[in-house]
Formats: structure tokens, sequence, C-alpha cells
């Protein structure tokens, strides 16, 4: 998200927005909010219409749909294709940041690479912007669990010989693959329903903080981008189209300019591509490229990706004040323990400097600014 606010005007502030934000958006594993527990069939309804869902319902606003994704809504969900047990698990959990690596980060435009295709996007040198990084919750990870079961079976079933059981599948158009293909959409739905409850309530907490209404605060989507999907889309291959379907597990979509799937104000430039990086350096906006299309599938990474494991960086953490050290350089951190933030260790990611000139450089995404954290909240 881009807001109508500089850095100095939040500067002094930061850490009452890090606080106000942490208490408005429930973080951590098993996180949930009282007041938002759904019925079955309030959660079917989620799953079939996305964030339309939470737009309906006051959550954001009509324009923000434009700006995302499949407009929010992935077709071919099949809330029945959804376990109880999934069900269960995100009944509460909508509108709510999780654990791991997942971040609502309060950061600022520190360089950028190109004026033209920033301008477009609305963006420009100094201006406050909001990244938000969260998805499925409990439900996605249980409608995985869930299916991994059903793959290993189907796979077997299909006589489909597999190098490492991890890549167990089945044929689209068999019974498991079209209910995987169901339950996949619908807790993607669920995902992008999640992320615009959470961006309604960023928009309330800088109101309230700044004492500022929507018009003078400007806190408009630029986008939002899924990863680890499988998308039904139509590609060239040997020059013929095809429809195929593109998996992007850690990965995300970087379409080129002019392509019907973007949003219209950003066609003539392509597709905004949002790579996190660590809470300690920075992160990048890029935009798609028609090279994109010719050698990845419209595709690029979705982020810096680790180098240590999660207990390798407790290990490395230790006997360290990490928020601390953050807070010398700037960052204000809170998460929902101290575990968590010595999980997110910067040094625990690869330098998202080096792994986005990469995919510069290839020409599948391209350099638009770099935004540099000043607050962030983990779960």
């Amino acid at each position: 998200m881009r807001s109508g606010l500089s850095r100095k005007e939040i500067e002094g502030r930061i850490k009452e927005v890090v606080e106000a934000l942490f208490f408005n958006i429930p973080s951590g594993v098993g996180s949930h909010r009282k007041d938002m527990k759904l019925s079955k069939e309030e959660q079917k309804q989620v799953f079939r219409k996305g964030a339309k869902w939470a737009v309906e319902r006051g959550f954001g606003i009509v324009e923000d749909i434009e700006h995302i994704e499949e407009e929010g809504c992935i077709e071919g969900a099949d809330p029945d294709a959804v376990s109880e047990k999934a069900m269960e698990r995100g009944r509460a959990q909508l509108g709510t940041l999780g654990s791991g690596n997942h971040f609502v980060e309060v950061g600022y435009v520190a360089e950028v690479f190109d004026a033209s295709i920033a301008q477009t996007l609305g963006l420009w040198k100094d201006q406050v912007t909001i990244l938000v990084h969260t998805g499925s919750r409990g439900l996605g990870h249980q409608v995985c669990d869930d299916y991994i079961r059903v793959m290993m079976n189907a796979a077997r079933k299909y006589q489909i010989e597999l190098p490492d059981p991890q890549l167990c599948c089945a044929p689209i158009s068999s019974p498991e693959g079209e209910q995987y293909l169901g339950a996949m959409a619908s807790a993607a739905n669920y995902a992008f329903t999640n992320r615009q409850m959470i961006s309604h309530w960023v928009r309330e907490t800088f109101e309230q903080v700044f004492k500022k209404g929507p018009r003078d605060l400007k806190l408009d989507l630029i986008y939002d981008v899924c990863h680890n999907i499988a998308k039904i889309e139509t590609h060239t291959v040997n020059g013929e189209k095809k429809k195929l379907c593109v998996h992007r597990k850690g990965a995300t979509r970087a379409f080129p300019p002019n392509h019907r799937d973007i949003p219209e104000d950003f066609r003539t430039v392509g597709q905004p591509v949002l790579i996190p990086g660590d809470m300690g350096r920075c992160s990048y906006v890029l935009i798609g490229t028609e090279r994109a299309m010719q050698e990845t599938f419209g595709s690029t990474c979705h982020g810096a990706g680790r180098v240590m494991s999660r207990n390798q960086a407790i290990k490395a953490a230790k006997g360290r004040a990490v928020a601390r050290e953050l807070e010398d350089r700037g960052i204000i951190v809170k998460g929902a323990s101290r575990g968590t933030i010595e999980e997110e260790i910067p040094e625990a990611y690869k330098d998202v400097n080096d792994v986005v000139n990469v995919v510069h450089h290839a020409g599948i995404s391209l350099k638009v600014v770099k935004l540099v954290p000043m607050g962030v909240i983990k779960g």
C-alpha cells in the first residue's frame, strides 16, 4: 500500500504506529479474532467470493478489488472439497497475521530506479509505504496436509513415478486433481480476504494515530499478489497458445505490459511485483516483463529466501537483544514473542539486494523502487 505521508511525517511516531498495529491486528501462532468467528455458511461465502466478501462488509473499498490478482477471487472454489478440520482451523483466524515470516511492515521509498514507472504506480522518494505478507493461515496449511495424503494415493493409482514423495500429484482432470484445485482456490480466496481485512485495519490504525481521514492519508492498495499456488493460464509453448496449470511455489506472477489481467491503470507498464527481504534490510517493488512470459511462464521469485532454519536462527540469536539491535538501526520491531523475532533475524535470509539484482538482470522483473523498513510487526 502507498500513502500520502512522507518519511519525515512519521519518523517521530513510528513506535506509536507499530504499537497500534500490533494491538489492532492479532499476530502469532493460533492468533484469532474474538469478533470474527464465522459460521460455516459465512466461511463458504468467503471461499466463493474472496476479497469481495470483505469489501461488501465494509473492509476496504471497491477500488481495492481492481488491484488484486484475479480481483481477489480465483474461480472454481469448491467449499465441499475443504475438510471439516481445515474449516475449523480457519473459522476464527480471518483478519489475523499468523506466525513465521508473516508481517506488516511500515517503510519508505529509499531509492527510485525508474521514475516514470514509479509515478504510474503512485510512488515517490521518501513516501511511506505498508507491506503486508500473510496467507490462508491454519486453513491453508490443513488443506495442504489433507491433500498430500490424497495425492500420494493418487500417484500410486495413476502409476506416476515420483523422484521425491514431495512431488506427489494427480492428473488435473482426475477426481483427486479437481478436488484439490477446488480446495486450493477456496484457501486462496480466504487468503485474499484475510489480507483485505488486515489492510482495512492498517488504514484504521493510521487514521487513529494521525487523526486524519482517508482523503488525507491516501492509503491506496497498489497490488496484492499470491504465491504458493497453481493457476490455470494461457501461455505460448513452441509457438502455440496452450492452456497450462502453472505452479508457483516460492514464486510470484510477473505479467508484462498490456496483459489483460493487469489493472487498467498499470497496463502500460506491467504488473507490480512485490519482493520482500527481511526486517533489517529492505524490500522491492518491481514490474513484470515480456521476457518473463517467454522464459518463466510469467513468473519471478517471491522473496529473499532463508539461508538458516528457524532453529539455526534461534541459536545464532542466543544472548543477543535483536529488537534493540534493530532499534539502534532505526527500525522498531514488535513480535508475538521473543522467539518469533529471533527466528526472523535478518541474517537468516539471503540479502534481497542480491536476489533482486539476479531477476532484474535476467529481465524477468525490473526494479522500480527500493523500500526500507521503519517499523515491523511479526507473527
